[in-house]
């Protein structure tokens, strides 16, 4: 058990007492689709910074693993590259995403491509939310702080971050960000206060630390450094930042807010990365580095500060957990069940909504225990969905580079199919062959490659109209037609 004191077993039943209270306070009266899935288009700037800064920082075991083996080139592979994605979305994307209307990535597909291209995006942006990895990451948690197996905290993780959000939709979600946001910054503040008053500063560090820890790849080769940068291409497809774009205020709120959440990741980063660096100096054998943080605020903090540290890294993981929980379970009632039942009314997409909680929570469990590994479920799900995405939706959003809806469904096949494979074939050799990639090409640089081939193909097409009577994609938008 992580604590025998009872102020910080109090600590963590308030937490989730509140939790309790927000679900019963949120009535089960009938709401529109627009209030449940986007909190009636008017989310604020600070709610918008918060909620989005929370969502997308649920990797706390991994990010203290990664720091305590590789030290500060955790800030290079998990933090650089997506802040360089988070500009990009906010300069080209959030803006126009913001004034488009939309509920969705299948919709903006299905809006330029029909009803093929939008459901193919459907299932894809489902594997992508569905919150897999911080199920097992806050399962792992919950297992080290009761002293219980993996399997029934990794169950429990996925139930108790999902069944307080099923009433009020986003709304909920957005507001219990909030809390979860303060919590964070405040565990790991309190903790990097103590380390410091304890140890000393960054001569501390450099007496104690292998020299590694202190250059820019860890001792990794470049190589496995680059591929994250382009993994965090992902940025510009992430559910998560379209929900919130959709959903703020006003396309300034969209712009702003994720340049706002930009500076508040580096500020975290370096609470993270930081106490990485300690807990590799206090604990330099440690036999499970997934523990790093916990066993370290085990021996460093006092009760109350030991109990509000675990909040820290409990609300981190559930504030990710819950969001892209709600959007695997938006994808299922909003773009899979009302989409194929045409004619279906939209006021019932909240009710499927609710019941594709459930199927978000049972998939990501069992994606989870199938995959125990969250630096490998980031890398293979990114290096699938990405490639799938990203020709698509960046050039439906622009209005430059589409193709016909036959070629955008034909790209979007092949990147996944290829992608998948690339990541089966490591992890399931043939027979008589080493494990590793064919071509030893990284799974996300053969899936863009397949994607932008179908892609060139396609536009020396429209300029050959008798080649491909699909060609033009005009002639597809908004027919939702399979092609």
């Amino acid at each position: 058990m992580f604590s025998r004191s009872p102020l910080d077993w109090g600590l963590i039943a308030v937490y989730f007492g509140f939790l309790a209270v927000v679900w019963l306070r949120r009535s089960a009266h009938r709401t529109s689709a627009v209030d449940y899935l986007l909190a009636g288009r008017r989310v604020t700037l600070p709610a918008f910074v918060a909620t989005l800064v929370a969502t997308w920082y649920g990797g706390i075991l991994g990010v203290g693993e990664y720091s305590w083996r590789y030290g500060i080139s955790n800030w290079l592979v998990f933090g650089v590259p997506y802040y360089v994605g988070a500009l990009l979305f906010a300069w080209v994307f959030a803006r126009r995403a913001r004034t488009a209307e939309l509920f969705t990535i299948p919709d903006l597909l299905d809006r330029h491509y029909g009803r093929g291209p939008a459901v193919l995006g459907a299932l894809t942006v489902f594997l992508t939310s569905a919150p897999a990895a911080y199920v097992l990451m806050l399962g792992t948690l919950f297992a080290a702080m009761f002293g219980l197996p993996l399997v029934p905290c990794v169950v429990a993780a996925a139930l108790l971050s999902l069944f307080y959000i099923s009433r009020g939709g986003l709304r909920t979600v957005v507001f219990t960000d909030q809390v979860q946001f303060v919590l964070m910054y405040a565990g790991f503040v309190v903790m990097l206060g103590f380390l410091v008053a304890r140890h000393g500063g960054l001569g501390y560090l450099t007496r104690s630390l292998p020299p590694a820890h202190f250059t820019w790849n860890g001792g990794n080769p470049a190589a496995a450094i680059l591929v994250w940068y382009v993994i965090a291409l992902s940025t510009l497809v992430d559910p998560g930042f379209w929900q919130r774009a959709y959903a703020a205020r006003d396309p300034g709120v969209a712009r702003q807010g994720v340049l706002i959440s930009i500076v508040c990741w580096i500020v975290f980063d370096f609470l993270t990365t930081a106490t990485g660096l300690y807990a590799r100096a206090v604990l330099p054998r440690l036999a499970e580095p997934v523990f790093a943080f916990p066993e370290l605020a085990r021996v460093t903090l006092p009760p109350v500060a030991l109990g509000l540290f675990y909040l820290a890294m409990i609300a981190t993981v559930m504030s990710t957990v819950d969001s892209y929980g709600f959007i695997a379970a938006e994808t299922i009632g909003r773009d899979l069940i009302w989409r194929l039942r045409q004619g279906a009314h939209e006021e019932r997409v909240p009710f499927y909504t609710r019941l594709g909680l459930w199927g978000a929570a049972g998939f990501a469990t069992a994606l989870a225990l199938a995959r125990p590994s969250v630096i490998a479920l980031w890398h293979d799900v990114g290096s699938i969905t990405t490639p799938t995405l990203l020709l698509p939706v960046g050039t439906a959003l622009l209005r430059r580079g589409r193709v016909g809806s036959r070629w955008t469904a034909l790209a979007m096949v092949l990147a996944f199919g290829v992608s998948l494979a690339w990541v089966l074939i490591k992890s399931f050799p043939p027979a008589g062959r080493p494990a590793g990639y064919p071509l030893d090409l990284e799974p996300i640089y053969a899936g863009l490659l397949v994607s932008l081939a179908v892609y060139a193909a396609g536009w020396a097409a429209r300029s050959r109209p008798h080649l491909d009577a699909a060609a033009e994609p005009s002639a597809w938008e908004g027919r939702g037609a399979w092609p």
